[in-house]
Parts: C-alpha cells; structure tokens; sequence
C-alpha cells in the first residue's frame, strides 16, 4: 500500500523521491508538514497529490492578510427560524488541509490552526468540535525574506512534524515535467490507491512498530545534546523528541521492519529537528547551518549497541 502511494505520487510530482517519502513519512506517523520554498516549485501540486492518491476529502485555504480564524475553523450562524446558533464548517474540516502561504497571514491567523494540528479538534464559541480522523495539515509558506510575510512563531513551527525544501528540478526531471504538463496530466486527475480506512490501518501498523530501550535512549540523547549546543539559542522541545520517534518508525516500516535501528532515527532526524533549532546571533553572524550543527551532534552520540 505504501509503496503503491508513492508510486502515484512520484508520477505526477516528478523527481523528488526523497521529498515525497518524507510527506508520507508523517501522513503515516500522525504528523504534519510545512513546505518551504520559493514561488512555482511545485509546493501545491504535491499537496493536492498527497489528497488525490489518499483519497481523503481534500480542503484548501489560501492565506491572504486579510484572511479571518473564522475562514479556517468555521463560525457561528444564527438561524432566525429554530432560535439557534448553528455551526458553519471551515476549511479545516477536511481529511487533508492544504494551507497555502501561510506566512502571509496575521498571526492570529495563523494561531488558529493551533488547536487543530496539536489536538484534533477546534472550539468556536465554547463549543468543541472533533476534527475528522485522520487529519492532516500540508502547510506551504514562502522564505521568510520574502515581501508580505508574517514568520511563524516557535510554539506553531512546533507543531509540524517536518519542514521540506523541495528545490529545484534537474535539466532531465524539468523536461519529464514539461511532458507531463502537455499530456494534461494535472494533479486533478489523480485516481486514489486506498482509502479512509486503510490509512487508519496504515497509522495503526506504525504504532506498533517496536522501539527498544537502547534506540529510544539514543533519540533522548540526540535531543538533549541540542539543548546543550551553544550555537542554538533553545533545544528540541519534548514534542520534537515525540515526533522524531514517531517518524523513525514510520521510517522503519517503510523500509519493510518492525522495528527501528538507529538508521531510521539518522534518516529523519534533520527534517524533524531542523525548524524548531534557532541559532543565536552569534552563530548566524559566522554562518553557520543549522543542518550542518545537527549532523554533527548526531554523529557524536553514542550508537547503542544491542
């Protein structure tokens, strides 16, 4: 099933194998992402693939300023004939979310997906409601430095699993790109590979993956020891060190095991941990890369051996 979702998705998302891996990677793990680059990459038309192949009901919101919390997570109407206050769904009720630009909005905007990525559900005039199951948030935002941009704060950045950089294509994979636009082979046209129930399934498998004391203890001391780098002005949160176990087991099954080695925890430990890391003035002024920093701790800590 995995294996037939990527294929799908690499055949309309051309050349980023690895990229389109990591998405799945949290679909599996119960996670979301942000993609981050710049204009026209491409970062839209793989979240509407990921929606397509999956067959989850797919919604979209395009962050504008003057975009409203009431657009994402739905408002109270008054209905004069019962003498009620009824509720009108937003965009997040939706089984994948596309949140495209969502730098672009204002902050308290952007504060109102909070509750539903951490949660699963959203509260609108005190009364709760359930998220449908599985959720997923795609989030796309353009680089900070960019004109009309709101950066997100740490406690949002937090909340997504991984942050992605999809790049540019090579001169092979653009021209199979530009055959693939003139066969009019868009992401509108993508047939689903599964459905609601064998993602739950999917999600259940990767819970069960097994992860032992000693590859547990190694993901603990990689995130202590960014809590220690003088370079970071904070370390990964206990969230980061709950997301990055997560995908090391999704990692793990996508690889044919159940069970994680230490492999697994290298293989996602950047796109994990990278985007909640800040590096201190200092250490921006002497350029250094956040990446880089983490793949020297990880290499410092001990491997266990079992």
């Amino acid at each position: 099933m995995i294996q037939r979702l990527k294929d799908r998705i690499n055949e309309y998302f051309v050349g980023k194998e690895q990229v389109v891996e990591n998405v799945l990677i949290c679909l599996m793990a119960g996670g979301h992402v942000l993609l981050e680059d710049v204009p026209g990459v491409g970062k839209t038309t793989l979240a509407k693939t990921v929606a397509g192949a999956t067959g989850l009901e797919p919604g979209r919101i395009q962050f504008t300023p003057d975009t409203l919390p009431s657009d994402v997570v739905g408002i109270s109407v008054y209905n004069m004939k019962t003498g009620e206050f009824e509720y009108r769904e937003g965009a997040v009720m939706k089984g994948i979310l596309l949140a495209d630009e969502i730098n672009r909005t204002s902050p308290k905007t952007q504060a109102s997906l909070l509750e539903a990525m951490a949660e699963g559900r959203v509260t609108v005039d005190g009364k709760t409601h359930e998220l449908p199951d599985p959720f997923m948030v795609i989030a796309t935002q353009n680089p900070v430095e960019f004109l009309g941009t709101y950066p997100l704060p740490e406690a949002q950045m937090d909340r997504f699993m991984m942050r992605l950089s999809i790049g540019y294509p090579s001169a092979e994979q653009e021209i199979r790109l530009a055959r693939i636009y003139m066969e009019g082979k868009t992401e509108e046209s993508v047939k689903a590979v599964c459905s609601r129930e064998d993602i739950l399934d999917i999600r259940k498998k990767t819970g069960d993956v097994h992860l032992s004391d000693g590859v547990t203890g190694y993901i603990r001391e990689i995130i202590a020891s960014t809590r220690e780098e003088k370079r970071f002005v904070t370390g990964a949160s206990p969230r980061a060190m709950l997301h990055l176990i997560a995908a090391s087991r999704a990692k793990a099954l996508i690889e044919g095991r159940d069970f994680v080695k230490p492999d697994d925890v290298k293989a996602v430990a950047v796109e994990v941990l990278h985007h909640r890391l800040v590096l201190t003035p200092e250490a921006r002024m002497h350029r250094e890369d956040t990446d880089h920093i983490i793949d020297s701790l990880i290499l410092k800590t001990g491997i266990p051996m079992e």
